[in-house]
This record gives C-alpha cells, structure tokens and sequence, in this order.
C-alpha cells in the first residue's frame, strides 16, 4: 500500500486500509500544511446516510410524474439495477420524443470529486450529448459576475481564474496587500481538481517576512490569519464599491493618481471622472460620502489612499465580493482604482481577484492544460445563467436579459443531476422547493442521502473517491496521481461511467457512448494523451506500468513569473488587450450600449437591492455572510467527522458581536432562529468579537434539512443559510448569484428544538432486499 495515494480537491492522501476498510487519510509527506478535511472520508463511506442501492420514490414509482408536489417528502422503494436504469432510459426517451431535448436539464453544476476521468459533470454531459443534447447553464457560482465581466475591461479572465500575479512576486515586491475581503486561509484549503501542496500559508507568512503589510477590508478580523498582523478595516458588508471610490477621490483630489498610465493604457476615465468628482450628479463621492455608507472614517479612508499612492500596493478582491447585489460593481471599480495607482503590470502590484481563494491561484501556472474526458458538441443551443435555475423551473418561455442578448428559459420537464447539490448552492431554498415541484422526472446519482437526492424520483448510488481507478493531475501543479481503487465499493454502489454505460445500452448508445473503452482503458487513455502534451513542452513523464506502480509522478515546472498583464504593459501596441479599444476600459461603450438600469458604463455605487425597503431594513437589521466553511467544501461532506465535530448544540454555528448576542440575550451555546420574510433555521450561536457588529457569519454548506419535508417554507433545523438569501440577479449583465445581500434577525430559540434529521436515510419501503443502511446490506 506504500505506494497509494489519492487525490481529492482538499488535498493529497496515502490511504490505509485494514481488512478491508479504510481507517485513515493520511497526508501527503510534501504537504506541510494539510487540510484536516481528509479525515471525514473513512467514517463516510458506509454511514448511516450511505445510498445502498437504487432507490425509487414511492410516488413516483406508483404515479409517476402527478406525484411531483410530494417529492422530497415521500419514502423511497428499493430496486434493482436493471429497473433503475431502464427507468431512467424510458423516462429520458419519453422526455426526447413528446419534448425535444431542449426539455431537458443537464446543467449538473458542483464540483463533485477530483480525477480526470471520473469526472460526474463531464461524464453525465458526455452521456446527453450523445443522447442529442441538452440545456445547459453557463458560468459558475463561484465568480459568473467576474466571468461575463472581465472580457468587456481587460479582454479575458486573466486575474480571476487564470493567470495571477505569482506570490513570488508578491513576496519580493509587494509592500502594501488590500485585500478586499480578506485572504481566508480555510478557502485554500480547496483547488478544483485537487491540490498536491498546500502552499498558501507558507507564501503568505514569506510575504510578511520580506515586508508586506496586509490590510483586512472584510466584516469579518477572521478573514486574515493573526499572524499577518493586518490592519482591520471592518467596513459594513456590501460597501467595497463605495469604500473604493473614497478612496479614488481621495488619490484624485490630492494629486496622487497616475495620469501617465491613464492616459496610455486605459480608455474611459474622463466619462468616469465627473461621477467620481460630483459633476454629474452633485454628490462628490470623497471619503465622507464613503463613510456614511461603510461605517469607516473619512480620515481612516484618506490614510489608506495616501498609503497604497506611497507604496508597491496589490489591490485583491475575494471572490465573494461579486456574489452580492450589483456584483460587478467592486470588480470594475478595483480595476479602476489599481488604474488610478498606475501599478498594473508591475511585479507585486495592480490586481487580483481571488488571493486564497483557492491553493492554486498565484501559483506559476504550466503553459499548457491537461486532456479531460471529452464530452462531444451540444447541439441544444439553450442555456440559463447557472444561479437562474429556480426561475427556468418557474417561468418557462419567460425572457431574461444575458450580456446584451435576451433569451427565454425552456420548458424544462426532466432534470438530472450527478456530482453536484442545488440544495446547497442555489439561493432562498424555499423558491427551489417550489421550484422543483414543476419538473416531471428528477434524476439524481449521488453517494449520500443529501437533500438532492431526497429530492429526486430516481436515485442511481454512485462511488466515491477511494472506491474508484482514476487519474488525478492537481491543476496548476506539476503533479500526477495514479489515483488506484482503495476499497470495494459499498452496498451495490456503481461509479458514474458504469451507471450512464448501462442507461445508453438501453438506449442502444453504449457504443457511442464508451468508444469500447472500460474504466482502465480510459485512465490509460488520457495518461497518455498527458504524456503527449507534457512531450510538447519538454517534460518526458514516466510509462503508464511505471507511474501506475509508482503511484504518482512530479516535474518541475520551469516558466518564469509573470506579473498580470505585464506584456501589455511592456507594449500596449504590440500586446493590446482583447477589448475593443485594445486598452482597460474604465468605461465599456459595449456595456453602456446594452442600456442596463443597473449596470452602466462605468463603475458606480448602487445601493443593494435588500436595502432599498426602508421598512424591511428596519425589521431585519443584521447582514449575514454565509462564507465558505473551515470544515468541508461546500456541502460535500458535512456527514464526516470533521464537520460534525464543529457543529454547536448539533447545528451549524452561527457567530454573533458581543453587543448584538447581548441586546438578544443570546449566549454562547444557544439554539439561535434566524430569519427573515423567505425564510428560518435554526443554528448554534458563538459569541466572536471577530465578527463586526450588525454582522452574523453562517458557513454555507449545512445539509438542508426542513423540520417538514418537501414544504414549502418549513424550518431548517441544521443552519442553511440558503433559506434566508436572496435569489435574485446582479444584474442583467451577468446574472450572477447574490447570497452576500441578505438582511435577517435573530432570536434566541426559546422552545425544546427538534432533532436534526439531516444524517439519517428517509424512510425506506420494502421492495427487494429493503436495507436502510451499507451496514445492514453487509
């Protein structure tokens, strides 16, 4: 077993097994600063909430699609493989023939597990291609503002998913690091598609070493480690955009900003610079404008503006800052702001979005990109905005605004979806209940019994992780795993490519489908595709015999670090940005044409759409964060030991400011109600004085887990937080998600709280070998 290891997006592990089972996840020896996370995977794999089988709603398997308003409350039936995929093929076939494929949902959105091949999104839409098609959803929770975006003022997503300014830069030039949002080390936990080295905490604690002071912009001291030292500028959520153009005005009216670049490397700013100065609509937007919106001090505004002129200054802004109401907005504004210090492209200055993040932003990326499992061409041209799926289920034929085009969302009537949990990610999960009464077939593959696949009329158990062959390439590292099957998969659970293989042999699709190819065959497959693409760039990897035996593979990666946008800088003319006018554009004629109310052609400060209602503001006076979780990613294992161990008083903690816990008479320890007009849960409460006052931070990522399931408004007795947020646009730009605009209040919960059911099966009919649990099955 010395020479196992496998990958996950959390991290690298040497598994160890007993007789049999797994026991422990042990840390990859070159990580020195690995994610606990690992530890939750042994005690997962045969839980209570464990799928043993194929599963049928009991309604469904009666009624069929006029059983729909009770999904998520009834009990399920167990069947054999055969009948599940025979079920799931007849149902796709019927949904084809009488609908079209445009009726169907395959947009699948979530991370699912790291491998190149064992891939579920990859996998399921190869299977619908080759089925004719599907609709799918563009963009990602994760940073869709920044998406549709970034291509209208730099020409490409170059500082947001790709291509940073590398932390050895940071570390030898960077004196002055605001960050926007903070630089969560726990977000760094995670890199989709894996992480071999967990470097982030190494690179920010060299930074601080050779002189980089960091400055915390966040409600939350929490969101930069101690040992930083930064300055906290605990500035009221959702006020970033405002802050920035204090600041801005600031560097304007003191003679600090760089006309010089403005003038040669970006267009626009003399469309901005009357909004910024008060000519266009008698509000100058200095920094005692700024302060009456984000709670800081005009003179506190001023210093920082003076600091980052005087200073090497990397601007950074967390990914969640664009998950608010006018999201785009902090985005366009930093880059203006970096333009108006005139640093960009410079080693260690201009800016980033996304620092800590993720392990792998700031990482020297490889000049080339791994093969993946290919998926095939789409013909369906439909598509909504990924946090739109409450409103297609809805309103099909209705029109929606995209990046200046309208569209309309289809008629969708069945939904499947592997490696993903729309009960954890999409907002106010009370619209998605209803919601997801409107589709007349749901089909779910999924390890566990998350609230998906309560969910869903079909439930096909698949494999995780360690139970698997698979090939797993950490993304911005040089870094192959030979990610070999550790244990059996449990009860009569089938890996994602198994279960599709089957339902397109039903369909008469199998070949197709598999190109004759098995699980090896395929891992072998794209190994040596790798090797080929390596071979282009001078790196010579091992035979696949060798690597498989050996269990991984690391090379060195030689390109140099490369500043953002730093070609550009060296020659605007030679390496002008994909953009227009070949330039930044600080004011987008592109955008401005689409003649959006709420994103125009320049930044601008727009009071988010929660706050508008006076009323409402005054009866939900708190702002909650919902941001990533120290304990698991998202959703995915929050049934592990890891999470679980932090729960408080059973539920997902919720932390309060001393004075906003004691005006409550809230303690430490106490069952807390959260609410607002959509929405209720119920949460453990922490007193922090980490968090800002008129803040409460609730991780995202509790399984869903209403006190009635399947209705529509019931309590959440386990802290979700999606049942409070709002589920509207950004804007009609980007249509991206808006979970960081959300009003609440809170209450200590006086009544006896009922039992979180989230780790526990629904109820289970007899029908075949009627097993509850893994356990049982054995």
């Amino acid at each position: 077993m010395a020479n196992r290891v496998t990958l996950t997006h959390w991290g690298a592990y040497r598994p160890e097994v007993r007789d049999g089972r797994l026991v422990a996840m042990m840390p990859h020896p070159e990580d020195q600063s690995p994610s606990p996370i690992g530890r939750s995977i042994p005690g997962t794999l045969d839980d209570t909430v464990r799928i043993p089988q194929p599963m049928v709603r009991a309604g469904f398997l009666a009624e069929g699609a006029a059983s729909r308003d009770r999904r998520g409350a009834e009990p399920f039936v167990p069947v054999d493989w055969e009948t599940a995929t025979g079920l799931a093929a007849r149902e796709l076939e019927r949904v084809r023939r009488d609908h079209g494929n445009r009726a169907i949902f395959g947009g699948s959105y979530g991370w699912a597990s790291a491998g190149r091949f064992h891939h579920a999104q990859s996998q399921l839409h190869r299977f619908l291609n080759v089925a004719g098609g599907y609709t799918r959803s563009v963009n990602t929770h994760s940073h869709a503002a920044a998406e549709v975006l970034l291509p209208h003022l730099i020409g490409s997503h170059h500082g947001m998913g790709e291509r940073h300014t590398p932390w050895e830069l940071i570390r030898d030039h960077t004196r002055l690091f605001v960050a926007f949002g903070g630089l969560p080390v726990k977000n760094a936990q995670v890199s989709a598609g894996g992480v071999s080295r967990h470097r982030v905490p190494d690179w920010l604690r060299e930074c601080r070493r050779s002189g980089t002071a960091f400055v915390n912009v966040s409600p939350l001291c929490s969101d930069m480690e101690p040992e930083l030292d930064a300055q906290w500028v605990a500035l009221r959520p959702n006020t970033d955009t405002a802050l920035m153009l204090g600041l801005a005005h600031t560097l304007e009216t003191e003679g600090l900003s760089d006309r010089a670049f403005l003038q040669r490397y970006t267009t626009g700013f003399d469309r901005f610079l009357p909004y910024l100065l008060g000519e266009a609509d008698g509000q100058p937007k200095d920094a005692d404008w700024a302060s009456a919106i984000c709670g800081i001090e005009a003179g506190a505004i001023r210093s920082l503006a003076r600091r980052m002129a005087a200073n090497r200054t990397m601007i950074s802004v967390a990914w969640s800052l664009q998950r608010a109401s006018h999201g785009e907005q902090p985005l366009w504004m930093a880059i203006t702001l970096a333009a108006m210090l005139g640093q960009i492209g410079l080693p260690g200055g201009g800016f980033g979005f996304g620092y800590s993040g993720a392990n792998r932003v700031g990482n020297i990326e490889l000049p080339f990109s791994w093969p993946a499992l290919p998926q095939f061409s789409n013909p369906v041209p439909d598509f909504i905005p990924v946090a739109r799926l409450a409103d297609m289920l809805l309103n099909p034929g209705e029109p929606f605004d995209y990046d200046g085009k309208r569209y309309s969302y289809p008629d969708i009537k069945l939904v499947w979806w592997a490696g993903g949990n729309p009960f954890h990610h999409q907002q106010d999960l009370n619209k998605l209940v209803r919601a997801w009464r409107k589709p007349e077939v749901v089909i779910v593959q999924e390890p566990w019994w998350n609230a998906t696949a309560r969910h869903a009329d079909i439930v096909l158990p698949c494999t995780t992780t360690v139970e698997r062959n698979d090939l797993g390439i950490a993304k911005s590292e040089p870094h192959l795993f030979a990610m070999r099957r550790v244990v059996e998969p449990a009860g009569q659970a089938r890996n994602d490519y198994e279960i599709l293989s089957d339902i397109a042999g039903h369909l008469g699709l199998r070949d197709a489908f598999t190109e004759g190819r098995d699980e090896m065959a395929w891992v072998r497959h794209l190994y040596d595709a790798s090797c080929r693409t390596a071979a282009d760039y001078g790196h010579n990897l091992p035979d696949f015999e060798t690597f498989w035996e050996a269990g991984e593979f690391r090379f060195e990666n030689d390109a140099p670090p490369k500043s953002l946008l730093e070609e550009f800088r060296a020659d605007p003319e030679g390496a002008p940005l994909r953009t227009p006018s070949g330039l930044i554009e600080i004011f987008s004629e592109t955008i401005a044409g689409f003649g959006y109310d709420d994103c125009p052609g320049h930044p601008v400060w727009m009071e988010p759409d929660e706050w508008l209602g006076a009323a409402d503001a005054a009866r939900y006076p708190l702002h909650l964060v919902s941001n990533q979780p120290r304990t698991r990613l998202h959703s995915q294992l929050d049934n592990g030991a890891v999470s679980r161990e932090a729960k408080v008083a059973g539920r997902e903690p919720a932390a309060f400011h001393p004075a906003d816990a004691a005006a409550r008479s809230i303690r430490s320890g106490d069952v807390v109600r959260l609410f607002n007009d959509r929405g209720a849960c119920l949460a453990g409460a922490v007193i922090s004085p980490d968090v800002s006052r008129g803040t409460v931070q609730l991780a995202t990522g509790a399984w869903y887990d209403p006190a009635e399931p399947g209705e529509d408004g019931a309590l959440d007795l386990h802290g979700n937080p999606n049942v409070l947020t709002l589920d509207r646009p950004t804007s009609k730009l980007a249509q991206a998600p808006i979970a960081h605009t959300t009003l609440i209040e809170a209450e200590r919960f006086a009544d006896r709280p009922a039992d979180t059911t989230a780790f526990q099966p629904p109820r289970i009919l007899p029908g075949g070998p009627a097993k509850n649990t893994i356990t049982e099955l054995k």
